[in-house]
């Protein structure tokens, strides 16, 4: 991945962090690793886990960003939560957003998609 891509991808977790942390979300963690799976932000609001995957790209041109979230990372976040959540001896209820980010120099659209996909249906 160039240089420029990750540090597009950077600003686009800060971005979202500020985001969910203005409308009252606990940020309990940040590029998350286990085992192959990385999850972005891991965050609880009104007792529920929230796992966030962040998609930021300079344009639409060639779709919206969160389309690009597919079956193999949707089945990596469920992995990822999953030992989260054992690690920390959670049983909340898990809920699966996307943060969708257009950034560039004109302007930065954040699209805040809540329950976007259910693992496990796909």
């Amino acid at each position: 991945m160039s240089q420029h891509k990750q540090q597009l991808g950077k600003e686009g977790e800060e971005i979202a962090t500020a985001h969910l942390i203005k409308e009252k979300y606990k940020i309990l963690a940040r590029n998350y690793r286990s085992g192959r799976a990385e999850i972005d932000i891991i965050a609880m609001k009104d007792d529920i886990i929230i796992i966030v995957e962040v998609k930021t790209r300079e344009t639409d041109k060639y779709g919206h960003p969160e389309e690009s979230v597919g079956t193999g990372k949707i089945n990596m976040l469920a992995q990822g939560a999953e030992d989260f959540m054992l690690d920390r001896d959670l049983h909340n209820n898990v809920r699966y957003d996307i943060i969708s980010i257009i950034k560039n120099q004109y302007k930065t659209d954040v699209h805040h998609l809540v329950d976007a996909f259910w693992p496990g249906l796909y």
